[in-house]
């Protein structure tokens, strides 16, 4: 019986060929470069589409057929077990939507194999890309996964981006002036290292657009003063909807439904911050 059966096992990514594309995330970030050089932009959020192909479809004809989105990421979950063949499903769909793509790892995308797939297929787990003023930090958060044998999330790997980031704001002020950071799990959530939480903030608030004073919050992706918050963090995992300022600090989390709840989310950002949509389809 176990002869017989051989075909339910999926080999390790680099015992057999994966065709098509793969270190996608650093082609669809050069591509992103070459199509927007500045504010404004927009681009279009979606998680979780794990086991629902056809709602991710819809999703992606919903999303371009708006044709006012320049690009998309992914918040996680492609896969419900990690498989190749689950990476390559999703993969090509978004591939097919004809707008580059950024995705970051889920906790369902580490199982068996995934991680080494997630690797092959997008490129390492943690990075980070500007898109003119707009920094866009990427993080591996899912930490359970890992049963806490490794740096998740990479406070080594913030750090180092942030000193990155302020080297270049001090040989060029202004050159960065937003931060997005990107996650599938958020503070506080089962995947999420809780221990490292509020030393996760403490580093998310140096990066730029991040520094809101406590007695400046407002607490609704702006501060008293009037200005307007020109950075976010934005996270999938939990399944629901959900907007909240996760440390009273002016800085909102939004999180965005799994795909089959048939709703993904769009940003603007603009110069002197950004808007937020919640699309139904």
């Amino acid at each position: 019986m176990m002869l017989a059966s051989c075909n339910w096992f999926e080999y390790h990514p680099y015992a057999s060929k994966i065709s098509g594309t793969t270190q996608v995330n650093s082609k669809s970030i050069e591509a992103i470069r070459g199509k927007v050089a500045d504010v404004p932009f927009k681009f279009a959020f979606i998680t979780d589409t794990q086991g629902s192909y056809d709602d991710t479809r819809k999703a992606l004809d919903a999303i371009k057929a708006r044709g006012d989105i320049d690009f998309i990421i992914h918040g996680g979950d492609q896969t419900d077990f990690g498989l190749p063949k689950e990476y390559i499903w999703c993969r090509d769909m978004f591939e097919s939507a004809g707008l580059p793509f950024v995705t970051v790892i889920g906790n369902h995308d580490c199982l068996g194999n995934g991680e080494d797939t997630f690797r092959y297929i997008y490129g390492p787990v943690n990075f980070s890309f500007n898109v003119g003023p707009v920094h866009f930090l990427c993080l591996n958060t899912v930490a359970l996964e890992y049963d806490y044998s490794e740096p998740v999330p990479d406070l080594d790997f913030i750090e180092s981006d942030y000193l990155a980031l302020d080297r270049a704001n001090s040989e060029s002020p202004g050159t960065v002036t937003h931060t997005i950071a990107v996650m599938h799990s958020r503070p506080y959530d089962d995947q999420f290292n809780n221990n490292v939480a509020k030393p996760f903030n403490n580093y998310l608030m140096n990066f730029p657009g991040m520094g809101g004073e406590d007695d400046n919050v407002e607490g609704t992706g702006g501060y008293k003063d009037g200005t307007k918050a020109r950075a976010f963090c934005i996270n999938g995992h939990n399944h629901s909807q959900e907007v909240v300022d996760m440390y009273g600090n002016g800085i909102l989390y939004y999180q965005c439904p799994n795909v089959a709840k048939r709703m993904f989310f769009v940003f603007t950002v603009t110069d002197g911050g950004y808007d937020y949509e919640a699309v139904e389809f």
